[in-house]
């Protein structure tokens, strides 16, 4: 990659990583000058702290929650190049940002030897702690945002792909380690508690529950919706009607499963496939436990 490619690239990266991290009016200036719509202050916090936060432990930490050991690793990214992890270093914008620093650093690096170590760490931190879930994530953002940060994801999405194209004749010989840890997939053998938390796990079960899916699978199986964690929502709607929710649970997974398998393709071990093979044994499962209309 050129220098002043890498620098422009660089640049629209910090400008995307803000986003997340400013909300209305603080990121508008920004979204002006990328050509984007910039969202209300009521759609910003819908999407970044309601239904999709914008953190790598939520889909790469076994419990789909913040903090734990989805955290840590992202943490101890930051302290292997000699920075301290600030409290939200797994936060998607902070992550951005940090990436383009490190691709302005490599730019300017006097030696060899500096800009191949900075070039090291930028590709590891796209491959191990971006694109290692970012492509999934921006996807749900485009599905449950409105038009300005679905607009601001779809971006992001483009711009990461760039990267990630460009960073695979860097390719290692194993997929990132936070997908190579994950626990085991979610199984028919799962006792009811096994398989809601794995639901609300993206690396468990491959897919993406947002809290406007919950409403959508409640209102399509005419079951009423409780307002909580997602695991309790969930947890009523199987009360009510295992088998509907189930099917609704089977159909969400197939879709996921073909969104993975449609994310735009990079050379090497590409974590796609590996999310669309998550998302399939779940759609699998789901669909054997309706066969059998277990009830939990």
């Amino acid at each position: 990659m050129r220098a002043g490619t890498q620098t422009a690239d660089a640049e629209l990266l910090r400008a995307l990583g803000s986003v997340p991290t400013s909300p209305p009016p603080h990121c508008e200036p920004v979204l002006t000058a990328l050509g984007l719509p910039a969202p209300t202050a009521a759609g910003h916090t819908g999407v970044f702290v309601l239904s999709a936060p914008p953190h790598a432990a939520i889909h790469l930490g076994a419990e789909g929650k913040l903090g734990g050991e989805g955290l840590d690793r992202v943490a101890g990214f930051w302290r292997a190049i000699g920075l301290t992890p600030p409290p939200d270093a797994d936060q998607l914008g902070v992550l951005l940002m940090l990436y383009a620093e490190l691709a302005e650093a490599e730019v300017a690096a006097r030696t060899e030897v500096t800009r191949e170590r900075l070039r090291h760490a930028r590709v590891t931190l796209l491959r191990e702690h971006l694109w290692s879930w970012a492509p999934g994530y921006l996807t749900a953002v485009g599905r449950v945002a409105g038009p300005a940060l679905a607009a601001w994801a779809d971006l992001t999405l483009r711009a990461l792909h760039r990267e990630a194209r460009s960073a695979a004749a860097a390719r290692t010989a194993a997929l990132p380690a936070a997908l190579r840890a994950a626990p085991a997939p979610v199984g028919p053998g799962d006792s009811r508690d096994q398989l809601l938390d794995s639901l609300v796990a993206p690396v468990r079960s491959g897919i993406l529950l947002t809290r406007e899916d919950l409403r959508e699978a409640a209102a399509a199986a005419g079951l009423g919706y409780r307002v909580g964690e997602r695991r309790y929502t969930l947890a009523a709607m199987l009360d009510q009607d295992p088998s509907a929710t189930l099917g609704w649970l089977r159909g969400h997974a197939d879709r996921w499963a073909e969104s993975h398998a449609g994310q735009p393709p990079v050379d090497g071990h590409d974590p796609s496939h590996w999310w669309a093979r998550r998302a399939t044994r779940t759609a699998r499962t789901l669909r054997a436990l309706q066969a059998q209309l277990v009830t939990f």
